[in-house]
């Protein structure tokens, strides 16, 4: 039965330069890159070396700690690099793309008369099993456990995120497809949460259950629906998946090919035509940023949203999970007696020398700076204020930061993510990396507790 969900806590950031709803497709790039620390706690074991040739498709490494699951080349072409770093460490995987890609086949598989088994093992050999990823841990599913649930976000509430909408539309074959064989991998349900007012492809969809959402950012995020439909406890296990991966697997399903094609939103105030990019997974961001143009020069690229994306530079590549690249400027200069002046060109929780509250549908041009330093924590109240979930998020901190395991079980560790804490690291007076604290934390227990 479907569960709609409505949010009063959290924060909507209204920025400028939203991507505007037309579609183009970014010019052909020459190099992609794969880089295995996206991967997290997935140590890579090469199946090839510099020089050999890949195919769409075509497994490049495997996990060490489970062979069964590979990760494959976006296209095809030669394997040009292979980057290592301190201790030999394999950190960015270089594959210089032939002009038109060729593929590995591995058939067309019916979703609708293909046992869970047949599935399970279409999704590791053809490499999409790394779409899949698992709560406790927030890491790449476990192959041998069956989940209790499916959850996926049908809309992004982040600021500049991807309109799914949009980027999705034309696909309703493809993502029903996945969502049927997504369907008998789970015990339990297939949940999908779209915004209150969409009309998108996910209505009318069989084999799911659809929640409603509505509220301000993080309601898009999967953490927070997870929380309000059915939270993780201790002993269970849920799967996670992003609504354009549904694309890549079902066409892999109904036509046998692994096609990294992602619908990119190119967003930011440093943008000078923010629009929809069609490219690939891991292709190089000048490819489509020089293509809309850029305002200055001084700007800080992320693959991702503000909030959980990854800084890249100019030369760089997108993030194999990403679907929006944003473009800010570099926040590296200083206001003079800044922190002691009235403040309308920035956003804020309080209302000490801030009037950010007094219009909340203003857009802004925000930079990188996070004006403050690191410090000890202050107690002020504020993340409560931005977020959802039903546990306490300061003590969720700071028992991360003692490593104190028991705590961390008790206060709801096992269905968060470092994304669910996005929100009150971008609020904190305190200037603390909350996302990198989760992340630590939840490397711990799973060192810890498996």
């Amino acid at each position: 039965m479907s569960q709609d969900i409505k949010i009063k806590k959290g924060l909507t950031i209204n920025l400028i330069g939203e991507a505007e709803k037309n579609l183009s497709g970014a010019p052909r790039s020459r190099t992609f890159a794969i880089r295995p620390a996206e991967f997290h706690l997935r140590i890579p074991r090469m199946m090839l070396r510099e020089g050999d040739r890949v195919e769409a498709g075509q497994p490049i490494f495997h996990a060490k700690d489970d062979e069964s699951i590979k990760f494959v080349s976006p296209v095809s072409g030669v394997l040009t690099k292979i980057e290592r770093g301190a201790k030999r460490v394999i950190t960015q995987l270089l594959i210089e793309a032939d002009p038109q890609d060729t593929f590995v086949e591995h058939g067309a598989l019916d979703p609708k008369t293909a046992s869970a088994e047949a599935i399970k093992t279409r999704l590791l050999e053809s490499g999409c099993w790394p779409f899949i990823q698992q709560r406790p841990y927030a890491i790449i599913a476990n192959t041998e456990v069956i989940p209790r649930d499916i959850f996926i976000s049908g809309y992004n509430s982040a600021p500049l995120a991807n309109d799914l909408d949009f980027s999705l539309q034309g696909k309703e074959r493809e993502i029903q497809a996945a969502l049927t064989a997504l369907s008998k991998l789970t015990s339990g349900k297939v949940h999908v949460g779209i915004h209150k007012n969409s009309n998108g492809v996910f209505n009318g969809m069989n084999d799911v259950v659809i929640h409603r959402v509505n509220g301000p950012h993080p309601v898009g995020n999967v953490g927070t629906q997870i929380n309000k439909i059915a939270p993780v406890n201790k002993g269970e296990l849920i799967w996670t998946v992003a609504a354009q991966d549904l694309v890549i697997i079902g066409e892999l399903l109904l036509t046998g090919r692994f096609n990294a094609e992602r619908i990119i939103a190119l967003a930011g105030s440093e943008v000078k035509s923010p629009k929809y990019y069609r490219t690939k997974i891991g292709s190089e961001v000048a490819t489509f940023v020089y293509d809309s143009g850029i305002k200055n020069e001084n700007v800080r690229v992320v693959s991702g949203d503000v909030l959980t994306g990854k800084s890249v530079t100019l030369k760089g590549h997108l993030g194999y999970y990403a679907n929006t690249v944003t473009v800010i400027p570099e926040g590296d200069d200083y206001e003079l007696f800044g922190w002691n002046k009235p403040v309308f060109d920035k956003i804020s929780t309080t209302r000490a020398l801030t009037f950010s509250w007094l219009n909340p549908k203003k857009k802004y041009d925000l930079d990188t700076n996070t004006n403050g330093e690191h410090r000890a924590f202050v107690v002020t109240g504020n993340y409560e204020e931005v977020f959802p979930l039903d546990m306490y998020p300061l003590q969720v901190l700071k028992a991360c930061m003692v490593k104190d395991l028991d705590e961390m079980e008790a206060l709801g560790m096992y269905e968060v993510a470092p994304e669910d804490f996005s929100l009150t690291e971008f609020v904190c007076v305190s200037k603390q990396p909350h996302q990198e604290i989760i992340r630590n934390g939840l490397d711990l227990m799973y060192k810890e507790i498996g």
